[in-house]
């Protein structure tokens, strides 16, 4: 597989191109067929799809609410995102569809429960998305598989990026990339923010790093290849007017063929090309050049917060828990709850802390909570 060599550095002038199906296949097997198919002919190495386990990811309020929305698929957000899960035995008919085609087939391990499903599945390696990079448990047993790990980092901090690392070296495992990534969709060229890759690339001289586009056309995802990134995913689809949020930052095939073409096309060598050799190799005009400025440090971005905030994950308990208990692991889960809690990397900080109330399982633990 040739994410492997990337990883390895055996293959440092090669680009690993993920085609992010997500849930754009409309709960539709036959769609996502359809999308594979188009994705390979589009020169993409991989496809990727978004496997949750809707009990383990959320906290009933957050399922259990209505869900008033021009994209749901049902009239709560359960119902909603129900509908677009696959079940296993339609993701191994999708996997060997993927194998007859010899395109690689992963998914976003977007709670434990769905790691242990992915690997049952033995796929070639998984991804972490955005949503779950400060989710520290979930990486600490990430970092002890021996399958390679792509793991994005939109919505956080430098800080939470150095956690990130900390935890892949304490596990001893070299076999990980990061992605640049902006939670935000579709993401403004300004917003960009590609010299991130740079910084990333300064900061972690060993690490692999690759792009996770949201932006409107291709330009700016071949600009990150000339930066520096060594894989490059972008969400796909087949119609840009469907139902779902993600359709609009999506690329159609066209387009993902004319990105793969022209990643193909490049020569690139160890050291990346400046700002503006980028530019003028790909004749960009304001837009790129916004993307292009210059970065010092990697922040949550405030075009990020809508996401985060409906998304970002927060500590929940496990089971209901008396006043004055002293918090430890098997009382605690980190899931996307509504209202929200303390954020999920937290979640190593509380333990051992004294509850100063009574919680209900499946309740936001908040800093008002604990004895701290």
């Amino acid at each position: 597989m040739l994410l492997n060599e990337i990883l390895n550095g055996s293959k440092d002038d090669a680009v690993y191109i993920i085609a992010e199906i997500g849930q754009n296949h409309q709960g539709s097997l036959a769609t996502a067929k359809k999308m594979i198919s188009e994705a390979k002919k589009a020169g993409c190495h991989c496809v990727k799809f978004q496997k949750s386990d809707l009990p383990a990811k959320f906290t009933r309020s957050a399922l259990e609410r209505e869900y008033i929305s021009d994209h749901a698929w049902g009239k709560t957000y359960g119902e909603h995102k129900e509908y677009l899960e696959f079940s296993k035995d339609q993701y191994l008919e999708l996997q060997a569809y993927s194998r007859e085609l010899n395109v690689d087939f992963t998914a976003s391990a977007m709670d434990e429960c769905s790691m242990d499903f992915l690997l049952e599945l033995n796929v070639p390696f998984i991804k972490i998305g955005s949503g779950d990079a400060n989710n520290f448990p979930l990486l600490k047993k990430a970092a002890g598989l021996d399958l390679p790990l792509v793991i994005s980092t939109g919505m956080q901090t430098m800080a939470t990026v150095e956690r990130i690392v900390q935890i892949m070296e304490e596990a001893g495992k070299q076999n990980f990339a990061l992605m640049h990534c902006v939670s935000s969709y579709p993401t403004l060229p300004t917003d960009c923010h590609l010299q991130t890759i740079s910084l990333l690339k300064s900061r972690f001289p060993n690490v692999v790093i690759g792009y996770s586009g949201h932006e409107l056309g291709i330009s700016i995802s071949q600009a990150a290849v000339l930066l520096g990134a060594r894989i490059v995913e972008r969400h796909f689809t087949l119609d840009k007017n469907q139902k779902g949020s993600d359709h609009r930052c999506s690329l159609k095939p066209q387009e993902l063929r004319d990105l793969s073409t022209a990643i193909g096309d490049f020569k690139l060598g160890k050291e990346p090309l400046s700002v503006s050799e980028i530019v003028s190799t790909l004749n960009g005009g304001n837009e790129l050049k916004e993307a292009l400025r210059n970065v010092h440090d990697k922040d949550i971005l405030p075009c990020e917060l809508p996401c985060r905030n409906k998304l970002g994950k927060s500590i929940v308990a496990t089971h209901n828990l008396h006043k004055g208990h002293i918090l430890q692991m098997a009382d605690l889960a980190i899931k996307v709850s509504e209202p929200s809690g303390l954020t999920a990397e937290a979640y190593f900080k509380i333990l051992g802390k004294e509850l100063t109330v009574s919680v209900c399982e499946d309740e936001p633990i908040t800093g008002s909570m604990l004895d701290l």
